[in-house]
């Protein structure tokens, strides 16, 4: 079901620095996974779509509930309308916490189907950070953050239905739920942004 219009992502209330380094991860694990063709659910302000349409030769296609942001596709992310390993890479950024916990494993059930190699995740992750950064010349900067854990309760503010961290929605439990369909080869959370958890997918 269609959340925002196409409002939502004006510069300056939503093009936050933080947003932009999570496309550079966004970008360079894609494009790591060196992808015949890519599948992109949630189009968002389309800055990876545009990068990716104007800067490679990478095959590329969206789709989103919401037409009036333009996707290639209409669809819903749990119930796909493609057939079966349609896509060698499918990815899906700050897209799954925007529909009720209860569809979260049908939606990787679908991400698993039109995959054939694997899917590149990110989701929200709530919890206060602790980061340390150290930089000296003629040295390697030194950095590394934590969460302190503070399991608020989740409320529905129009968007988010669930976030890593909340009550009820640990990181094992999401683990867990995601390792029914996929191998996870690598997960991070961005230093520079501690809201985004980056989880590389294989497909099993």
């Amino acid at each position: 079901m269609k959340q925002v219009d196409k409002t939502a992502y004006q510069f300056l209330s939503y093009a936050h620095p933080g947003r932009f380094v999570s496309y550079y991860h966004q970008l360079a694990e894609l494009l790591a996974l060196n992808p015949e063709n890519v599948l992109e659910i949630g189009v968002g302000d389309g800055v990876f779509r545009d990068y990716i349409k104007n800067n490679t030769n990478i095959p590329y296609t969206s789709v989103d509930v919401a037409d009036d942001i333009r996707p290639d596709v209409v669809g819903d992310v749990t119930k796909l309308p493609f057939q079966d390993e349609t896509f060698d890479v499918v990815c899906a950024f700050e897209v799954l916490e925007h529909i009720p916990f209860e569809q979260f494993e049908r939606a990787l059930s679908e991400l698993s189907r039109v995959s054939t190699r694997a899917v590149v995740l990110s989701l929200p992750h709530f919890g206060p950070p602790v980061k340390f950064l150290l930089k000296l010349p003629f040295l390697h900067e030194i950095s590394f953050a934590f969460k302190i854990p503070f399991a608020r309760k989740h409320v529905f503010n129009g968007q988010h239905y669930w976030e890593i961290g909340k009550r009820g929605y640990s990181q094992s439990r999401i683990r867990s739920i995601i390792e029914k369909y996929f191998v996870i080869e690598k997960e991070f959370v961005p230093f520079e942004n501690q809201y985004h958890h980056f989880f590389i997918l294989k497909n099993k």
